[in-house]
């Protein structure tokens, strides 16, 4: 395939290791990625990322190039390398923004001023200002943006979303969700982040199912509000380690959300994780449930493989996982992967589509083929999930306000209202 797309990931943490490597892996030998730079803090991640075993047989001969340089001592810090990585670039390549939430919007503003397309892990930013600024400066320069919320790749969220959308279970009404996280999180480099004034559960992970029920419903959340439970990582730094949210929509629906840290590690599962939502339809109500934590699938290996190293786990088979394929080494399969691919496919398109026209026919048509995306909403733009930004940025002054609700409106210039 011809007009590869080079791909800089910025940020060598566990999305990088788990979904975004791996995905950019295959799709660089299936002719979409050319060559690919991995960008983090310090070496010893890159090192932990070249040296995978599992990458080595899954991707026999591939590799990337990390910055800083694999023999660079672990001690030393380069926090604003990636700008120079960014700006040696050819224009409208791609950069991977894979860094902490608060992060992200300087990240993304420093590759646009770069002329350089962008897939960024969620939640793109915390407050609806920034990205509608992103919005426009990706508009204005036909450059795309989109936000990785892998669970819209889920088959069975895709279902769900034709059959909400056909009428087929009523009206939304009232709905729960949950989405614990490993305990063994709070070890990692969370607890040099994951801080009370930076993040909490609600908005590093909530996000996935305030989005969820946004994109299969297409109603719009009106209200939030969210309580913390603070407790203490490893090293002493205060964090939300437990969060409770509550979502109203436009139409008066309820969705409560929790989120946590706190999976047991010698649990059988990754995580928990689950969405119910009941609908109201004539004379009888409709129903959604999906089991996201348990798929039916239950391995019980020799060794400890599970991410807590038990021997039972709840194996997730839709998520993301390595398969024998028809080429060397092992595929990556998944919604994971799925939601990835879409993301660099969408701007390999739009390039392909436009190398050989004139600069301002060119443009044009890559704000055509933009606004095309924008409006299937299947891929998570800044356009078509404005509706979770507000709620993000609600969920930030509420939980720091122990709970108190935050309105938000869409009249005029989208926004939140709070005392």
């Amino acid at each position: 395939m011809t007009n590869r797309l080079d791909i800089t990931i910025i940020g060598g943490g566990m999305i990088t290791n788990d979904v975004l490597l791996p995905s950019i892996y295959h799709l660089q030998r299936t002719g979409f990625a050319g060559n690919i730079a991995v960008c983090a803090l310090n070496s010893p991640p890159l090192k932990a990322l070249a040296e995978s075993e599992e990458f080595v047989l899954a991707f026999p001969g591939q590799d990337f190039r990390a910055h800083p340089s694999l023999s660079e001592p672990p001690g030393n810090l380069y926090p604003d390398l990636y700008k120079q990585i960014i700006a040696a670039m050819p224009p409208r390549q791609i950069v991977v923004v894979a860094l902490p939430d608060d992060m992200h919007y300087e990240a993304v503003m420093t590759a646009l001023d770069r002329d350089q397309h962008i897939l960024c892990v969620k939640p793109l930013v915390l407050k609806q200002d920034e990205s509608s600024e992103i919005e426009q400066a990706a508009r204005q320069k036909g450059l795309f943006v989109g936000i990785e919320y892998h669970k819209r790749f889920d088959r069975r969220s895709l279902i769900a979303r034709r059959s909400y959308r056909l009428g087929h279970f009523g009206e939304f009404a009232a709905g729960e969700a949950k989405l614990i996280e490993p305990y063994f999180y709070r070890s990692s480099n969370f607890q040099n982040w994951f801080t009370t004034d930076r993040s909490d559960p609600f908005t590093y992970v909530g996000c996935h199912y305030v989005d969820l029920v946004y994109f299969i419903t297409g109603l719009r959340p009106v209200e939030v509000s969210v309580v913390g439970v603070k407790g203490r990582f490893p090293n002493g730094n205060e964090g939300y380690l437990w969060a409770n949210g509550r979502v109203r929509f436009e139409n008066g629906a309820i969705l409560s959300v929790t989120n946590g840290l706190g999976y047991p590690d010698d649990g059988s599962g990754s995580n928990e994780q689950c969405l119910t939502m009941f609908c109201e339809g004539e004379g009888r109500s409709g129903m959604i449930k999906h089991d996201d934590q348990f798929r039916g699938v239950t391995h019980c290996y020799l060794e400890g493989l599970g991410l807590g190293g038990t021997r039972h786990n709840f194996v997730n088979p839709d998520f993301f996982k390595f398969v024998p394929w028809e080429g060397p080494g092992y595929q990556p399969i998944g919604y994971g992967f799925d939601s990835v691919a879409a993301i660099v496919r969408a701007i390999h398109r739009i390039e392909s589509q436009t190398k050989d026209l004139p600069e301002a026919e060119a443009l044009a048509k890559r704000q055509r083929v933009i606004a095309e995306v924008d409006d299937q909403g299947l891929i998570a733009t800044p356009a078509n999930s404005c509706a979770n930004t507000l709620v993000m940025e609600g969920a930030r002054v509420s939980i720091l306000k122990d709970g108190e609700p935050v309105r938000i409106s869409y009249g005029g210039r989208p926004r939140i209202e709070h005392p």
